[in-house]
Protein backbone atom coordinates (compact mmCIF):
# COMPACT_ATOMS: atom_id res chain seq x y z
CA UNK A 1 0.00 0.00 0.00
CA UNK A 2 1.60 3.33 -1.40
CA UNK A 3 -1.08 5.60 0.56
CA UNK A 4 -4.26 5.57 2.68
CA UNK A 5 -3.35 3.20 5.55
CA UNK A 6 -4.24 5.69 7.90
CA UNK A 7 -5.71 8.43 6.36
CA UNK A 8 -8.43 9.50 4.19
CA UNK A 9 -7.67 10.25 0.89
CA UNK A 10 -4.74 10.41 -1.12
CA UNK A 11 -5.23 6.76 -2.02
CA UNK A 12 -2.90 4.54 -3.71
CA UNK A 13 -2.73 1.02 -4.18
CA UNK A 14 0.14 -0.96 -5.92
CA UNK A 15 -0.30 -4.29 -6.74
CA UNK A 16 3.08 -6.42 -8.35
CA UNK A 17 3.36 -9.97 -9.62
CA UNK A 18 6.69 -11.48 -11.06
CA UNK A 19 7.68 -7.90 -10.91
CA UNK A 20 4.93 -6.60 -13.76
CA UNK A 21 2.61 -3.97 -11.77
CA UNK A 22 -0.48 -2.04 -11.74
CA UNK A 23 -1.68 1.02 -9.65
CA UNK A 24 -5.27 0.84 -8.28
CA UNK A 25 -6.25 4.67 -7.76
CA UNK A 26 -3.68 7.66 -8.01
CA UNK A 27 -4.74 9.97 -5.49
CA UNK A 28 -4.59 13.84 -3.72
CA UNK A 29 -4.25 14.07 -0.17
CA UNK A 30 -7.29 15.95 0.76
CA UNK A 31 -4.99 18.04 2.49
CA UNK A 32 -2.86 19.41 -0.20
CA UNK A 33 -3.73 22.09 -2.22
CA UNK A 34 -2.43 21.24 -5.29
CA UNK A 35 -1.19 18.49 -7.28
CA UNK A 36 3.06 18.37 -6.99
CA UNK A 37 5.26 15.67 -8.28
CA UNK A 38 6.92 15.58 -4.92
CA UNK A 39 3.64 13.10 -3.69
CA UNK A 40 3.97 10.84 -5.90
CA UNK A 41 4.78 7.16 -4.81
CA UNK A 42 8.81 6.11 -5.41
CA UNK A 43 7.21 3.54 -8.04
CA UNK A 44 10.07 3.09 -10.98
CA UNK A 45 8.19 4.22 -14.27
CA UNK A 46 5.64 6.28 -12.79
CA UNK A 47 7.54 9.36 -14.00
CA UNK A 48 9.28 8.28 -16.77
CA UNK A 49 9.60 5.15 -19.21
CA UNK A 50 12.84 3.61 -17.61
CA UNK A 51 10.71 1.14 -16.15
CA UNK A 52 7.56 -0.23 -18.82
CA UNK A 53 6.84 -3.42 -16.50
CA UNK A 54 4.23 -0.16 -14.67
CA UNK A 55 1.40 -1.69 -16.90
CA UNK A 56 -1.62 0.92 -15.76
CA UNK A 57 -3.12 2.56 -13.37
CA UNK A 58 -6.66 1.44 -12.72
CA UNK A 59 -9.34 4.92 -11.08
CA UNK A 60 -11.89 3.52 -9.09
CA UNK A 61 -14.05 6.41 -9.56
CA UNK A 62 -13.76 10.26 -10.11
CA UNK A 63 -13.23 12.10 -7.07
CA UNK A 64 -9.57 13.99 -6.88
CA UNK A 65 -8.71 11.88 -3.70
CA UNK A 66 -8.73 8.69 -5.97
CA UNK A 67 -7.26 10.25 -9.46
CA UNK A 68 -6.09 13.74 -8.41
CA UNK A 69 -2.06 12.86 -9.04
CA UNK A 70 -2.92 11.11 -11.96
CA UNK A 71 -2.40 13.74 -14.52
CA UNK A 72 1.45 13.60 -13.08
CA UNK A 73 2.26 10.54 -13.99
CA UNK A 74 4.24 9.47 -17.42
CA UNK A 75 1.46 9.80 -19.95
CA UNK A 76 3.18 6.66 -21.71
CA UNK A 77 1.42 4.36 -18.83
CA UNK A 78 -2.22 3.36 -19.93
CA UNK A 79 -5.37 4.61 -17.91
CA UNK A 80 -8.38 2.45 -16.87
CA UNK A 81 -11.58 3.99 -15.29
CA UNK A 82 -15.50 4.05 -16.11
CA UNK A 83 -16.23 5.79 -19.71
CA UNK A 84 -18.64 7.95 -17.85
CA UNK A 85 -16.04 9.03 -15.46
CA UNK A 86 -13.73 9.75 -18.10
CA UNK A 87 -16.48 11.89 -19.87
CA UNK A 88 -17.33 13.73 -16.78
CA UNK A 89 -13.98 14.79 -16.31
CA UNK A 90 -13.95 16.27 -20.05
CA UNK A 91 -17.41 17.74 -19.11
CA UNK A 92 -15.26 19.99 -16.05
CA UNK A 93 -12.39 20.90 -17.93
CA UNK A 94 -13.83 23.97 -19.31
CA UNK A 95 -14.72 25.55 -15.55
CA UNK A 96 -12.21 24.10 -13.14
CA UNK A 97 -8.48 24.62 -12.41
CA UNK A 98 -5.77 22.53 -13.81
CA UNK A 99 -8.36 19.86 -15.42
CA UNK A 100 -7.82 16.01 -16.37
CA UNK A 101 -8.79 15.45 -19.97
CA UNK A 102 -7.84 11.77 -20.17
CA UNK A 103 -7.84 10.04 -23.77
CA UNK A 104 -7.72 6.33 -24.97
CA UNK A 105 -8.14 4.72 -21.56
CA UNK A 106 -9.30 1.45 -20.85
CA UNK A 107 -13.29 1.17 -20.07
CA UNK A 108 -13.99 -0.24 -16.79
CA UNK A 109 -17.49 -1.76 -16.77
CA UNK A 110 -19.61 -4.11 -14.28
CA UNK A 111 -18.37 -7.04 -13.85
CA UNK A 112 -16.53 -7.23 -17.30
CA UNK A 113 -13.53 -8.81 -16.86
CA UNK A 114 -10.69 -7.17 -18.29
CA UNK A 115 -6.68 -8.18 -18.84
CA UNK A 116 -3.72 -6.13 -17.60
CA UNK A 117 -0.34 -7.76 -18.06
CA UNK A 118 -0.79 -10.63 -15.45
CA UNK A 119 -3.46 -9.17 -13.59
CA UNK A 120 -7.58 -10.20 -14.61
CA UNK A 121 -9.36 -7.70 -13.02
CA UNK A 122 -13.60 -7.98 -12.33
CA UNK A 123 -14.72 -4.32 -11.94
CA UNK A 124 -17.96 -3.95 -9.75
CA UNK A 125 -20.30 -1.17 -9.73
CA UNK A 126 -21.11 0.26 -6.44
CA UNK A 127 -23.27 2.82 -4.88
CA UNK A 128 -21.23 6.32 -3.95
CA UNK A 129 -21.67 10.06 -4.10
CA UNK A 130 -19.68 9.68 -7.22
CA UNK A 131 -21.14 8.53 -10.47
CA UNK A 132 -19.75 5.56 -12.44
CA UNK A 133 -17.40 4.63 -9.28
CA UNK A 134 -15.95 1.09 -8.81
CA UNK A 135 -14.64 -1.34 -6.23
CA UNK A 136 -12.05 -4.08 -7.85
CA UNK A 137 -11.28 -7.34 -7.38
CA UNK A 138 -8.27 -8.32 -8.80
CA UNK A 139 -6.52 -11.90 -9.62
CA UNK A 140 -2.75 -12.79 -10.45
CA UNK A 141 -0.95 -16.05 -9.99
CA UNK A 142 -4.05 -18.24 -8.39
CA UNK A 143 -4.43 -14.86 -5.41
CA UNK A 144 -7.40 -12.66 -5.71
CA UNK A 145 -7.68 -9.36 -3.66
CA UNK A 146 -10.73 -6.86 -3.07
CA UNK A 147 -10.39 -3.41 -3.30
CA UNK A 148 -13.96 -2.03 -2.27
CA UNK A 149 -13.18 2.06 -3.10
CA UNK A 150 -15.67 4.25 -2.54
CA UNK A 151 -18.66 2.50 -1.22
CA UNK A 152 -22.04 2.95 0.30
CA UNK A 153 -25.33 1.30 0.56
CA UNK A 154 -27.91 4.53 1.36
CA UNK A 155 -27.43 6.31 -1.90
CA UNK A 156 -30.11 5.95 -5.05
CA UNK A 157 -27.95 3.42 -6.47
CA UNK A 158 -27.90 1.27 -2.87
CA UNK A 159 -29.22 -1.79 -4.62
CA UNK A 160 -26.02 -2.05 -5.71
CA UNK A 161 -24.57 -2.75 -2.60
CA UNK A 162 -27.36 -5.80 -1.98
CA UNK A 163 -26.33 -7.25 -5.27
CA UNK A 164 -22.87 -7.29 -3.96
CA UNK A 165 -23.84 -9.07 -1.17
CA UNK A 166 -26.22 -11.56 -2.75
CA UNK A 167 -23.45 -12.20 -5.55
CA UNK A 168 -19.91 -11.61 -3.84
CA UNK A 169 -16.54 -12.15 -5.20
CA UNK A 170 -15.48 -16.36 -4.09
CA UNK A 171 -12.32 -16.74 -2.42
CA UNK A 172 -10.92 -13.56 -1.62
CA UNK A 173 -7.39 -14.09 -0.13
CA UNK A 174 -7.53 -9.94 1.05
CA UNK A 175 -9.73 -7.05 0.64
CA UNK A 176 -9.12 -3.36 1.28
CA UNK A 177 -12.08 -2.11 2.73
CA UNK A 178 -12.36 1.59 3.24
CA UNK A 179 -13.75 3.08 6.91
CA UNK A 180 -14.09 6.81 5.96
CA UNK A 181 -16.99 6.34 8.76
CA UNK A 182 -15.22 5.40 11.77
CA UNK A 183 -15.05 8.23 14.03
CA UNK A 184 -18.00 9.84 12.23
CA UNK A 185 -20.32 7.68 13.06
CA UNK A 186 -21.92 5.43 15.96
CA UNK A 187 -21.36 1.49 15.29
CA UNK A 188 -25.39 0.94 15.34
CA UNK A 189 -25.81 4.36 13.61
CA UNK A 190 -27.10 5.64 9.90
CA UNK A 191 -26.59 8.00 7.75
CA UNK A 192 -29.90 9.63 6.19
CA UNK A 193 -30.88 7.84 2.74
CA UNK A 194 -30.68 10.24 -0.37
CA UNK A 195 -34.64 9.81 -0.21
CA UNK A 196 -34.57 11.04 2.97
CA UNK A 197 -32.67 14.04 2.24
CA UNK A 198 -35.03 14.51 -0.25
CA UNK A 199 -37.99 14.53 1.75
CA UNK A 200 -36.00 17.21 4.13
CA UNK A 201 -35.43 19.40 1.27
CA UNK A 202 -39.13 19.02 0.62
CA UNK A 203 -39.57 20.43 3.77
CA UNK A 204 -37.55 23.78 3.40
CA UNK A 205 -38.52 24.62 -0.01
CA UNK A 206 -42.19 24.78 0.78
CA UNK A 207 -41.85 28.03 2.20
CA UNK A 208 -41.64 31.12 -0.36
CA UNK A 209 -38.30 32.59 -0.94
CA UNK A 210 -35.02 31.87 -2.79
CA UNK A 211 -33.22 28.58 -1.86
CA UNK A 212 -29.33 28.90 -2.29
CA UNK A 213 -28.04 25.09 -2.14
CA UNK A 214 -24.15 24.19 -2.63
CA UNK A 215 -24.01 20.80 -3.55
CA UNK A 216 -21.34 19.11 -6.04
CA UNK A 217 -22.43 19.15 -9.42
CA UNK A 218 -20.81 15.37 -9.67
CA UNK A 219 -22.75 14.58 -6.86
CA UNK A 220 -25.28 13.28 -9.74
CA UNK A 221 -27.60 11.72 -6.51
CA UNK A 222 -28.20 14.76 -4.83
CA UNK A 223 -28.88 16.94 -7.53
CA UNK A 224 -31.60 14.25 -8.53
CA UNK A 225 -32.68 14.68 -4.88
CA UNK A 226 -32.76 18.62 -5.55
CA UNK A 227 -34.55 18.15 -8.82
CA UNK A 228 -36.97 16.07 -7.27
CA UNK A 229 -37.97 17.85 -4.01
CA UNK A 230 -37.97 21.18 -6.26
CA UNK A 231 -40.92 18.96 -8.82
CA UNK A 232 -42.73 17.65 -5.78
CA UNK A 233 -42.90 21.82 -4.02
CA UNK A 234 -43.42 23.25 -7.80
CA UNK A 235 -40.02 25.21 -7.69
CA UNK A 236 -38.25 25.93 -10.29
CA UNK A 237 -34.32 24.11 -9.88
CA UNK A 238 -32.06 26.61 -11.88
CA UNK A 239 -28.81 24.91 -13.08
CA UNK A 240 -25.24 26.05 -14.10
CA UNK A 241 -23.22 25.09 -17.50
CA UNK A 242 -20.96 23.10 -15.76
CA UNK A 243 -24.16 21.16 -13.97
CA UNK A 244 -25.59 20.53 -17.04
CA UNK A 245 -22.64 19.30 -18.63
CA UNK A 246 -22.04 16.96 -16.20
CA UNK A 247 -25.30 15.60 -16.34
CA UNK A 248 -25.10 15.62 -20.06
CA UNK A 249 -21.68 13.47 -19.72
CA UNK A 250 -23.52 10.26 -17.89
CA UNK A 251 -25.04 9.57 -20.80
CA UNK A 252 -28.12 8.71 -18.89
CA UNK A 253 -31.51 9.07 -20.28
CA UNK A 254 -33.09 9.19 -17.17
CA UNK A 255 -31.25 12.44 -15.76
CA UNK A 256 -32.40 16.24 -15.83
CA UNK A 257 -32.38 17.74 -19.31
CA UNK A 258 -33.15 20.42 -21.46
CA UNK A 259 -36.76 20.46 -21.70
CA UNK A 260 -37.76 18.55 -18.31
CA UNK A 261 -40.32 20.55 -16.48
CA UNK A 262 -39.58 22.61 -13.08
CA UNK A 263 -35.72 23.04 -14.80
CA UNK A 264 -34.13 26.19 -16.53
CA UNK A 265 -30.48 26.82 -17.22
CA UNK A 266 -28.89 29.86 -16.35
CA UNK A 267 -25.63 31.06 -16.90
CA UNK A 268 -24.07 33.53 -14.27
CA UNK A 269 -21.88 36.17 -15.06
CA UNK A 270 -18.48 34.79 -14.54
CA UNK A 271 -19.45 31.87 -16.86
CA UNK A 272 -20.48 34.15 -19.28
CA UNK A 273 -17.04 35.88 -19.01
CA UNK A 274 -15.23 32.63 -19.18
CA UNK A 275 -16.98 31.64 -22.55
CA UNK A 276 -16.62 34.74 -23.83
CA UNK A 277 -12.68 34.57 -23.12
CA UNK A 278 -12.16 30.90 -24.36
CA UNK A 279 -14.76 31.12 -27.24
CA UNK A 280 -16.29 28.49 -25.99
CA UNK A 281 -19.95 29.36 -26.99
CA UNK A 282 -20.59 25.75 -28.80
CA UNK A 283 -21.45 25.26 -24.75
CA UNK A 284 -24.21 27.45 -25.02
CA UNK A 285 -25.64 25.64 -28.06
CA UNK A 286 -27.53 22.86 -26.32
CA UNK A 287 -29.61 24.80 -23.82
CA UNK A 288 -30.90 27.91 -25.70
CA UNK A 289 -33.94 26.61 -25.32
CA UNK A 290 -34.18 26.22 -21.45
CA UNK A 291 -32.07 29.18 -20.38
CA UNK A 292 -33.45 31.78 -18.21
CA UNK A 293 -32.08 35.74 -17.51
CA UNK A 294 -31.29 37.55 -14.65
CA UNK A 295 -34.38 39.48 -15.23
CA UNK A 296 -36.46 36.25 -15.11
CA UNK A 297 -34.86 35.03 -11.62
CA UNK A 298 -35.60 38.91 -10.43
CA UNK A 299 -39.14 38.21 -10.96
CA UNK A 300 -39.85 34.04 -10.01
CA UNK A 301 -36.96 33.68 -7.88
CA UNK A 302 -39.51 33.35 -4.79
CA UNK A 303 -40.06 29.76 -6.18
CA UNK A 304 -36.60 29.10 -7.54
CA UNK A 305 -34.21 26.88 -6.21
CA UNK A 306 -30.21 27.25 -7.60
CA UNK A 307 -27.62 24.85 -7.45
CA UNK A 308 -25.05 27.88 -6.09
CA UNK A 309 -21.62 28.49 -5.66
CA UNK A 310 -19.75 31.30 -4.02
CA UNK A 311 -18.85 33.25 -7.75
CA UNK A 312 -22.58 33.60 -8.18
CA UNK A 313 -23.23 35.72 -4.70
CA UNK A 314 -23.42 39.21 -7.00
CA UNK A 315 -26.13 37.33 -9.59
CA UNK A 316 -27.96 37.15 -7.21
CA UNK A 317 -26.90 40.29 -5.14
CA UNK A 318 -27.88 42.22 -8.81
CA UNK A 319 -31.02 40.50 -9.26
CA UNK A 320 -32.20 41.50 -5.08
CA UNK A 321 -32.96 38.31 -4.08
CA UNK A 322 -31.86 37.99 -1.03
CA UNK A 323 -34.67 39.06 1.09
CA UNK A 324 -36.51 36.51 2.58
CA UNK A 325 -33.92 33.85 1.20
CA UNK A 326 -32.61 30.55 2.29
CA UNK A 327 -28.87 28.86 1.98
CA UNK A 328 -28.66 25.15 2.66
CA UNK A 329 -24.97 23.25 2.90
CA UNK A 330 -25.17 19.81 0.98
CA UNK A 331 -21.92 18.55 1.18
CA UNK A 332 -19.23 17.65 3.19
CA UNK A 333 -19.29 19.65 6.61
CA UNK A 334 -15.40 19.70 6.50
CA UNK A 335 -15.47 22.16 3.32
CA UNK A 336 -16.42 24.95 5.56
CA UNK A 337 -13.67 25.02 7.71
CA UNK A 338 -11.73 26.42 5.13
CA UNK A 339 -10.99 29.36 4.26
CA UNK A 340 -13.26 29.54 1.45
CA UNK A 341 -15.84 28.22 3.91
CA UNK A 342 -15.55 30.62 6.12
CA UNK A 343 -15.78 33.43 3.52
CA UNK A 344 -19.19 32.04 2.57
CA UNK A 345 -20.22 31.97 6.23
CA UNK A 346 -19.59 35.49 6.15
CA UNK A 347 -21.32 36.75 2.76
CA UNK A 348 -24.18 35.15 4.20
CA UNK A 349 -24.01 36.65 7.18
CA UNK A 350 -23.42 40.22 5.91
CA UNK A 351 -26.88 39.02 3.84
CA UNK A 352 -29.10 38.24 7.04
CA UNK A 353 -29.33 34.45 5.57
CA UNK A 354 -28.53 31.84 7.59
CA UNK A 355 -26.91 28.99 6.17
CA UNK A 356 -28.77 25.67 7.14
CA UNK A 357 -26.84 21.74 6.64
CA UNK A 358 -28.89 19.01 5.16
CA UNK A 359 -26.57 15.98 3.70
CA UNK A 360 -25.37 12.60 4.14
CA UNK A 361 -22.38 10.66 3.79
CA UNK A 362 -20.81 9.22 0.39
CA UNK A 363 -19.41 6.31 2.48
CA UNK A 364 -20.93 3.34 3.97
CA UNK A 365 -21.96 2.81 7.69
CA UNK A 366 -20.15 1.07 9.80
CA UNK A 367 -22.96 -1.39 10.23
CA UNK A 368 -22.70 -2.24 6.36
CA UNK A 369 -19.50 -2.44 6.24
CA UNK A 370 -19.91 -5.06 8.24
CA UNK A 371 -22.14 -6.42 6.52
CA UNK A 372 -19.60 -6.53 3.21
CA UNK A 373 -16.87 -8.09 5.36
CA UNK A 374 -19.36 -10.52 6.21
CA UNK A 375 -20.78 -11.55 2.48
CA UNK A 376 -17.13 -11.62 1.00
CA UNK A 377 -15.23 -13.72 4.14
CA UNK A 378 -11.84 -12.41 3.04
CA UNK A 379 -9.07 -14.52 5.06
CA UNK A 380 -7.64 -10.92 5.77
CA UNK A 381 -9.67 -7.53 6.18
CA UNK A 382 -7.15 -4.51 5.59
CA UNK A 383 -8.07 -0.95 6.29
CA UNK A 384 -7.81 1.87 4.11
CA UNK A 385 -9.44 5.41 3.32
CA UNK A 386 -9.44 5.43 7.32
CA UNK A 387 -8.30 7.84 10.32
CA UNK A 388 -9.11 4.83 12.73
CA UNK A 389 -7.25 1.91 11.28
CA UNK A 390 -7.19 0.82 14.77
CA UNK A 391 -10.40 0.28 15.69
CA UNK A 392 -11.21 -2.05 12.61
CA UNK A 393 -9.76 -4.95 14.83
CA UNK A 394 -12.82 -3.97 17.23
CA UNK A 395 -15.27 -3.89 14.82
CA UNK A 396 -14.48 -6.31 12.17
CA UNK A 397 -12.72 -10.12 12.06
CA UNK A 398 -9.43 -11.43 10.78
CA UNK A 399 -8.21 -7.97 10.01
CA UNK A 400 -4.76 -6.80 9.43
CA UNK A 401 -3.41 -3.66 9.33
CA UNK A 402 -0.19 -2.37 7.24
CA UNK A 403 1.27 0.43 6.88
CA UNK A 404 2.01 2.95 4.17
CA UNK A 405 5.05 2.26 2.26
CA UNK A 406 4.62 -1.65 3.42
CA UNK A 407 5.12 -4.41 0.47
CA UNK A 408 3.12 -8.02 2.04
CA UNK A 409 1.86 -11.00 -0.20
CA UNK A 410 -1.49 -11.59 -0.48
Amino acid sequence: MRRGSNEIGGSCIELSYHGERILLDLGKPLDAEEADARMLPPTPGLQDETDSRLRAIVISHGHVDHWGLAPLAHTSIPLAMGAATRRILHAAAPFVPNPFTPVDTIDLADRKQITIGPFLITPYLVDHSAFDAYALLVEAGGRRLFYSGDIRAHGRKGSLFERLLRDPPKRVDAMLMEGSSLGRLDEHGDFPTEEAIEDLLVDRFKPEGFVAIMASAQNIDRVVSVYRACKRTGRTLLLDLYAMEILRATNNPNLPAPGWPNLAVYVPEYQRRQIAKSQRFDLLEPYRAARIYREHIAETGARAVMLFRPAMMRDIDEADLWSNARAIWSQWSGYLEHEAGARLKDDLATRNVELEYIHTSGHASIKDLKRLASALMPRSLVPIHTFQSDRFSELLCSVTRRNDGQWWKV
